[in-house]
């Protein structure tokens, strides 16, 4: 049989697999140690850092406290973050925490009278979102301390019922028309987007301001040629190309028109950003606007803006929620401002720092007792 060597008609397909493992960087047809551009400042590894970031700062808001087994502070503030709202239930002596979905009717304010409990994969995408975590079970939220006078009436056996079917939903931040929170991981993707573009911008403008230019070749045979040049600058002043291949009539021309910013503005520019987005948590800032002359402390002060109302509101979110499921199930769980976000050592122990105490015993009771012999 004879094999014809004229390549297939219609799109096709390459496997680039064997060209990259020889060191050939497939878009250019370089070799990958020369093939070097700005490529190599992924802006989707930066936004992944400033999201690993943004994720500390909204988990490390909060210390609770006396949670009972099954339930831990990360969890909880993990699945606020990614969820916006999370239900908190018991099914005999465990104690769980997951996020909900509406399984049933609403009152006339719109609030959810029956919910089911969902998996929680620990990641932004909602894959489970229609499936329940348990088919079938549901349980009815209490939004208010019960007044158990009310149910003088009803056996033990009917009373218990209730508290067992009884869950209690905790939120992020106080909801407006909708019964459901935007969660924080989705709201602040979008700024960690332009924060994510000014390190890549700032990268640019250091390149540009080398002196980049461009040089006229007279066909694209050639453009390989001008890359090995830049190659021979120092690898493109290190980060960039220095000669970039252009089919035209002129000698040289500059690839960028206009005054070219410093590195330092787009520091500052991420700077003022990201004082915005620990003010979105509430958090001490230093303002949308930064000086970048040396600033008074009594003036920092004033620019850091009032924003401890947005935590306060987070704060009284999750007590309320607490209280509720205290008054039911008989736990003793609470929650208070980080040491980190207070700036002080509120519990005596020497440093400030983390304090949860997710398996409910107090770390103040973990010193050693002292007994007569010891007197």
């Amino acid at each position: 049989m004879i094999q014809s060597n004229i390549p297939p008609k219609g799109p096709r397909m390459y496997d680039l697999t064997p060209y990259i493992a020889a060191g050939i960087d497939p878009k250019t047809g370089l070799p990958a140690r020369i093939s070097t551009g700005f490529e190599s400042v992924n802006k989707a590894d930066i936004k992944r850092q400033l999201q690993l970031v943004d994720k500390t700062d909204a988990l490390s808001r909060f210390t609770y406290y006396n949670l009972p087994k099954g339930i831990t502070a990360d969890l909880i503030e993990r699945i606020l973050y990614y969820r916006g709202q999370a239900m908190i239930f018991h099914i005999g002596e465990k104690h769980f925490v997951l996020p909900y979905a509406l399984d049933g009717t609403i009152d006339m304010y719109g609030r959810f009278e029956e919910i089911t409990p969902l998996p929680f994969n620990g990641s932004q995408e909602d894959k489970d979102k229609d499936n329940p975590w348990i088919k079938g079970l549901t349980f009815r939220p209490m939004y208010e301390v019960p007044d158990f006078d009310e149910y003088m009436d009803k056996s033990p056996e009917e009373l218990q019922d209730i508290i067992d079917k009884s869950c209690v939903i905790i939120r992020d931040h106080s909801i407006g028309i909708s019964q459901t929170n935007e969660a924080r991981s989705a709201l602040h993707d979008s700024l960690l987007d332009v924060m994510a573009d000014c390190i890549p911008f700032m990268r640019t403008a250091l390149v540009n301001s080398t002196g980049v230019m461009g040089m006229r070749v007279d066909g694209a045979d050639e453009a390989a040629n001008v890359y090995a040049a830049s190659d021979a600058i120092n690898i493109a002043a290190l980060t960039g190309q220095k000669y970039v291949p252009i089919e035209g009539a002129i000698e040289f021309q500059e690839l960028t028109g206009g005054q070219v910013a410093k590195g330092e503005e787009f520091f500052l520019a991420m700077q003022s950003l990201d004082n915005y987005r620990l003010s979105l948590y509430g958090l001490d800032n230093g303002g949308l606007f930064q000086k970048k002359s040396h600033m008074l402390e009594a003036e920092q002060d004033m620019r850091a803006g009032a924003t401890s109302l947005i935590l306060e509101d987070a704060l009284k979110c999750r007590q309320e929620a607490l209280t509720i499921y205290n008054a039911i199930n008989g736990t003793s769980m609470w929650v208070e401002y980080s040491e980190n976000v207070l700036g002080m050592d509120m519990n005596g122990d020497g440093q400030v720092g983390s304090d949860d105490d997710s398996d409910g015993l107090s770390k103040q009771s973990d010193s050693t007792e002292v007994t007569d012999n010891d007197l």
